[in-house]
């Protein structure tokens, strides 16, 4: 039983060795390389073995744990060459160096699920420009690699035809040094043109609309836009709110809010809490319908319980962020990290 399971994890993540360099490929492309939990334990297994070796300088994570990403020793490049979602986006998005392409497409589609972005997604969401984060946690919209290095998801934009020689300049590196892999990942770089219908060329609107106190709040400031100009986007992105779980929806606002004054380990720790909640679904079943109506049949008419947002209390809210009273579900332990080994970057996260 042991073998069978060590050999399924060898194949969801395929490691390659090259100098000094070890390239990680998640491999699952059926099922868009979802992160699974043979996978999650091989890339924790491998990540700790390679803080340890001296002789590994630089970890390359291809497409595209979360807290010993953010806050590892060695840099971490990670390839989004494709579709970077739920949990392969905290695999990647928690990495130094971010390399977007062509093809990138992140989105955090949680809200329509029932569930809400986690992965540590309340700390780097909290971090984008203007409330930009809360446009995203909450709509699920999906961004191309333009948008990606606009708003900070992405450190970097290549294309994908120089993907082979990038990864290829970066396994003869032999460097720790983020200033020579930075370097050497901008002999690279392109600067993409946002498409003229680019959402983050609506800055303006959306800080106004979601820099607001509740969710409520928010969609009542979409539709006094729209009065004032008749705009598609701004329909749509009402149309999106009021289809996902209102119960999603309230405690994806307040996590992000949170993630905004916390470390990436305190945004991961409240993060599980809330996964914990929401996986024994005594507040809201929401989670299991949204993956019924979206997942299994397939009718995309999810029934919320309960349906309207006015009906999901502060109190109903307060019990997601609150620590687990039973012994079967602990909070997560963190790995200890010693600032002395962490370069300021990773430092800064904590």
């Amino acid at each position: 039983m042991a073998s069978s399971v060590s050999s399924q994890q060898d194949h969801q993540v395929l490691v390659e060795a090259n100098s000094s360099a070890r390239i990680l490929s998640l491999n699952r492309p059926k099922q868009l390389n979802a992160l699974s939990f043979q996978m999650i334990s091989r890339l924790l297994e491998l990540f700790l073995a390679y803080e340890e070796d001296p002789n590994v300088k630089l970890v390359i994570l291809k497409f595209t744990l979360n807290y010993l990403m953010a806050a590892y020793s060695k840099p971490q490049v990670s390839i989004l060459n494709g579709i970077v979602m739920g949990g392969g986006a905290g695999a990647s998005v928690h990495g130094r160096f971010r390399v977007a392409t062509e093809n990138s497409v992140f989105a955090m589609p949680e809200t329509a699920l029932g569930l809400f972005p986690d992965v540590g997604a309340s700390y780097f969401l909290s971090r984008l420009p203007g409330f930009f984060g809360e446009y995203v946690g909450l709509t699920g919209s999906r961004l191309d690699g333009a948008e990606m290095l606009a708003c900070g998801l992405a450190t970097h934009f290549v294309p994908s035809a120089k993907l082979a020689m990038l990864e290829a300049a970066l396994c003869i590196v032999d460097s720790s040094d983020p200033v020579i892999i930075s370097s050497i990942i901008d002999q690279y770089c392109e600067q993409p043109s946002l498409k003229e219908q680019s959402v983050y060329k609506r800055l303006d609107v959306i800080d106004r609309c979601f820099s607001q106190k509740t969710v409520e709040e928010i969609i009542s400031a979409l539709e006094r836009e729209l009065v004032h100009k008749m705009d598609v986007w701004i329909s749509t992105t009402i149309q999106t709110l009021k289809k996902a779980s209102p119960t999603s929806l309230k405690i994806s606002l307040r996590s992000i809010r949170e993630g905004r004054l916390q470390g990436v380990g305190q945004c991961l720790v409240r993060e599980y809490r809330m996964v914990c909640h929401v996986m024994r679904g005594e507040v809201s079943k929401d989670f299991f319908e949204g993956c019924r109506a979206i997942l299994l049949d397939k009718d995309k008419n999810p029934k919320w319980e309960p349906s309207k947002l006015e009906l999901v209390t502060d109190s109903r809210v307060d019990r997601y962020f609150s620590k687990m009273n039973t012994e079967e579900w602990e909070d997560l332990k963190l790995p200890t990290r010693s600032k002395h080994k962490l370069p300021l970057y990773a430092i800064a996260k904590l």
